[in-house]
């Protein structure tokens, strides 16, 4: 590739988020600022789900990176609106396949062999096209083969030029990242260069397939007792940095809901084992599969059943190029949150978000707390299809009362929470495709019994830890009881509600905006109207309405949430 088309990439990919970073100034500060959020909402779907499609065409036209970008942005559920996520899904499958002629001789390069002296057969058709390369089938000499213990590969090439196709969306995404950072909301959530440098890693590792080789001998070792899954081999005679041969251990993909009711597969069953699966990569292992979508997983039938109208069947991972770590630090965190969910604790599932270093400073802990007991206890114990059903008056009356929290988000994300965090949205989303019915309540329960045995502390340690913190309430409460007493008779008692103080705070700088609007709009119309008999008068009315409207765009800026 040229080195003006690599030019030209970099400032292409730059415009476009350049001109997406620009419309969201303009529509989410400038034109909310001036009093008219109602119609910046209004119109905010349509609006996201154009820059979806446009994004779209784009990643498909260009590749490399920008597929993963896609990916990435696909799987962001929690944060992204549906138009969005909808438009970008499946975006791996639409990569256009590169032509076989390069691939060969990038191959024949590698190999330092023809095609024909290294496989008895290879198929020009590629299997799968992804951004960074492509799979095709091939058939291992007899031989190769009697050495193996099988025959059918599948080989792994990557793109001609795609080290430096990565390098210069690397670039572009890094000037963006610079863009984003100077965002307060953007800034105060997540260090962008951080994430970034994360991300180029990643993707360095997985451009490099002789350590994706390593990366499947790892994984393969942490299942080498478990029937249940399939973990391909690889072929290192024929693997280098650029071409990695690995056994086909291809079969029904785990989207591909039809075909695994018709092998007579409990979808059920497959959605328990793959949670099972990545509980132990997480916990146990902390070396987890991160681009676990269904192109990556086959379900594979086997002779025999286990019961009556129930087959026996193996999950398959492929493609063990993206793969993630979790620290200890990070482990103990996750740990946490697990067991508050599954006991559904609000108080421990705040001390594990510390834990994560997902809370911001300013975040209001009482009312995290407050709100995950009310999650706790309205939503918890439903399915995924329970939860798509709820009443759309519940979900109001949540989000009026915790309407300030979910406003200001006191969220952050650390990069090492990246892969992670994908790959979990990703995989509760093929879960609940398998199995509407999926209850994340019950699946995890026996992770959290699990957890909680082998928890550090003892039985015994924890009870008396509980003990005295009774007993100091218990000893301080008397005179606790005697200070509220006296405040009450001198009429002193103030009662705190952090609730209705936010919402009376959000509702007093409402109307202070809506007052000042209409004090901007009130000089503005009485100038427009004054100016044909007193030209001068107009003008000064005029003028002097922009100085509510500099207001009403500036105000709120340095304000943190809970504050005046």
């Amino acid at each position: 590739m040229k080195a003006s088309q690599l030019r030209a990439r970099y400032w292409r990919i730059v415009f476009f988020f350049g001109r997406v970073t620009l419309g969201f100034i303009f529509w989410e500060i400038l034109v909310r600022r001036i009093g008219l959020g109602g119609w910046a909402a209004r119109t905010r779907s349509d609006r996201n789900r154009r820059t979806a499609v446009r994004f779209r065409a784009l990643a498909i036209d260009m590749g490399g990176l920008m597929i993963k970008v896609g990916q990435f942005l696909s799987a962001r559920l929690d944060v992204l609106p549906p138009e969005i996520t909808d438009e970008l899904v499946g975006l791996q499958d639409e990569v256009p396949a590169e032509d076989f002629g390069a691939i060969r001789v990038l191959a024949e390069a590698e190999l330092a062999q023809p095609l024909s002296e290294r496989y008895s057969w290879f198929d020009e058709t590629p299997l799968a096209a992804a951004s960074l390369g492509q799979v095709h089938r091939a058939r291992l000499h007899a031989a190769d083969a009697a050495d193996q213990g099988f025959a059918e590969v599948v080989v792994k090439v990557q793109r001609p030029c795609i080290e430096r196709v990565v390098e210069v969306d690397l670039a572009a995404l890094r000037r963006v990242g610079g863009w984003l950072q100077r965002y307060k909301p953007v800034r105060d959530r997540a260090d962008v260069d951080a994430l970034i440098d994360e991300f180029a890693a990643t993707t360095r590792e997985e451009i490099d397939y002789l350590a994706e080789g390593g990366n499947v001998e790892t994984f393969s070792e942490h299942f080498i007792t478990d029937p249940r899954v399939h973990v391909p081999h690889v072929v290192w005679e024929l693997t280098t940095r650029r071409v990695l041969t690995l056994e086909d251990v291809s079969a029904i993909k785990l989207g591909d809901y039809e075909a695994i009711s018709a092998a007579g597969i409990d979808r059920a069953e497959v959605a328990r084992v793959l949670l099972d699966t990545y509980m132990q990569q997480i916990f146990e292992d902390g070396f987890f599969h991160a681009d676990p979508h269904p192109g990556n997983l086959f379900v594979t039938p086997l002779e025999g059943s286990d019961s009556p109208g129930a087959r026996s069947w193996k999950l398959a991972f492929v493609d063990f190029g993206m793969m993630g770590r979790v620290p200890e630090s990070l482990r103990v965190g996750l740990r946490e949150a697990v067991i508050a969910i599954g006991t559904r604790d609000g108080a421990r599932l705040v001390k594990s978000f510390k834990t994560l270093d997902v809370l911001l400073p300013t975040a209001d802990l009482k009312l995290i707390e407050i709100a995950s007991m009310q999650v706790f206890d309205r939503f918890g114990g439903m399915s995924m299809s329970e939860l798509r059903e709820i009443d759309h008056a519940d979900m109001m009356s949540f989000g009026l009362q915790f309407g300030e929290l979910l406003r200001n988000l006191p969220f952050q994300l650390p990069e090492n929470l990246l892969l992670l965090g994908r790959s979990l949205a990703i995989l509760s989303g093929m879960c609940s495709g398998l199995d509407p019915e999926f209850n994340l309540w019950t699946s995890i329960a026996p992770y959290t019994v699990k957890l909680v045995s082998d928890e550090e502390t003892s039985t015994f340690q924890t009870v008396l830890e509980e003990a005295t913190k009774i007993f100091q309430v218990t000893v301080g409460l008397p005179g606790r009881v005697d200070r509220v007493l006296t405040l009450m008779e001198r009429g002193d008692l103030n009662v705190q509600t952090p609730l209705l103080n936010l919402q009376v705070r959000r509702v007093e700088r409402s109307v202070n905006r809506i007052v000042t609007g209409l004090v901007f709009a009130a000089l503005l119309i009485a100038g427009a109207i004054v100016h044909g008999s007193d030209p001068a008068l107009g003008r000064l009315l005029m003028g002097a309405s922009v100085l509510p409207l500099l207001w009403l765009m500036l105000s709120g800026r340095g304000r943190h949430p809970g504050r005046r």
